[in-house]
């Protein structure tokens, strides 16, 4: 007969509990805070770190290794592509994993192995990055592929440097209707068919610890991410296109932040690529994506209006100018701009990147070319919008 121990509190969910206050605390403190609506999207992307944490704790055993979500429409963080499905997993650099799956019809599929993540002090290293051109794919999508240690694994293997410790899966869209997600499963070779552990105190306290290292760590990262790698641009426009931080080698990207009046509006052009994925976005001064499920605040090229010259023409504003291309503020009047193209063939250039110009929004007829061919009706616009709830709504099932 076991004996029976009554416990009133954790030391686990203690850490937890005062993590959460002092990550309110760093985030309240934020500069950009300055009215209600602030303070709410505040506690709301705390709210959403706090799952972060959970979740991540609760998947971070490497021998028993579960593709955790850390970025969802209720969970964001680090600008997240509102184009992109995220999948993370903790592994060890000594053991050997397997990776299951189907390639689904995205249009991008990236792998990247991490040594930490950005809830750390620094920024997390990148020791491989590679897409599903890099190993075999069945013609019915099925793949199989493995991460270890070994030099010598052939095709479909990959070596893991000793201190990897994060792998990390993208599946980008750039069809929202007609792209379907794939599927993953990532198991520890010399584990699979083995029964699990029993669950221990001291294991599930150790979890708690985890997650509130983790909130944290992300509270106050990102918050600093921004200051290097964004506000250091002049207003209201964006750089060149360079290879995004984070050793990701097919993926380009050009960022900046807006600052627009009521009667504004922030015109973007770039060329139409014609890679496999260009996405534009907005996001708020929580470097995170806005609400792009009942709002229209990214969009793809497949889902962007072409003008007849090749190029694509974004109008960032708060009033709606009755333009498919607009990008919705949802009222803000500062955010960050960024386009990311992914699967490139290329090097780009500034003559690839965008260009900005701030136009008074009375006169967005008279300065926007083609501006009577992207005239869209109320009646348009509404089934925009329930295409883009339907499309997310499905994606999230996957």
């Amino acid at each position: 007969m076991t004996q029976e121990t009554q416990i009133t509190t954790s030391a686990g969910t203690a850490l937890l509990v005062e993590a959460i206050q002092e990550a309110e605390r760093v985030l309240l403190a934020a500069p950009h805070v300055r009215t209600e609506r602030d303070v709410a999207e505040g506690l709301d992307y705390l709210a959403g770190l706090v799952r972060v944490g959970l979740a991540s704790a609760w998947a971070s055993d490497p021998a028993d290794p579960h593709f955790a979500r850390p970025s969802t429409q209720w969970t964001k963080m680090g600008l997240d592509n509102p184009d992109t499905l995220y999948f993370a997993a903790q592994i060890s650099g000594d053991a050997e994993y397997v990776v299951t799956g189907n390639r689904g019809s995205s249009a991008d599929l990236v792998f990247q192995v991490l040594a930490g993540s950005h809830a750390g002090n620094t920024a997390p290293a990148s020791h491989l990055a590679f897409d599903d051109r890099d190993f075999p794919v069945a013609d019915d999508g099925s793949f199989e592929i493995r991460f270890g240690p070994r030099e010598d694994g052939g095709p479909g293997y990959f070596t893991l440097s000793p201190d990897a410790q994060r792998l990390l899966v993208r599946q980008t869209f750039s069809d929202w209707t007609s792209e379907r997600a794939g599927t993953l499963r990532v198991q520890r070779a010399d584990r699979i068919g083995v029964p699990g552990v029993p669950v221990t105190l001291a294991a599930i306290e150790a979890r708690y610890a985890r997650a509130a290292r983790t909130l944290l760590g992300y509270a106050r990262t990102f918050l600093e991410f921004v200051e290097r790698f964004y506000l250091d641009q002049p207003v209201n426009t964006m750089y060149a296109p360079k290879i995004t931080p984070g050793g990701l080698a097919s993926q380009y990207s050009s960022a900046g932040h807006f600052d627009l009046a009521d009667d504004q509006a922030l015109v973007i052009t770039v060329p139409a690529s014609g890679m496999p994925y260009q996405g534009m976005q907005l996001g708020t001064k929580w470097y995170v994506s806005l609400d792009y499920v009942d709002h229209q605040t990214s969009l793809t090229a497949d889902q962007a209006q072409v003008d007849p010259d090749g190029r694509i023409r974004f109008v960032v504003s708060r009033q709606d100018p009755g333009l498919a291309n607009w990008l919705e503020t949802t009222g803000l009047t500062e955010g960050y701009l960024q386009i990311r193209w992914q699967r490139v063939d290329r090097p780009l250039t500034a003559e690839d990147g965008p260009t900005t110009e701030v136009v008074p929004y009375a006169e967005l007829a008279r300065r926007l070319p083609f501006h009577d061919q992207q005239r869209v009706t109320s009646a348009q616009w509404a089934q925009r919008i329930a295409a883009r709830q339907a499309a997310v709504g499905d994606r999230m099932m996957a």
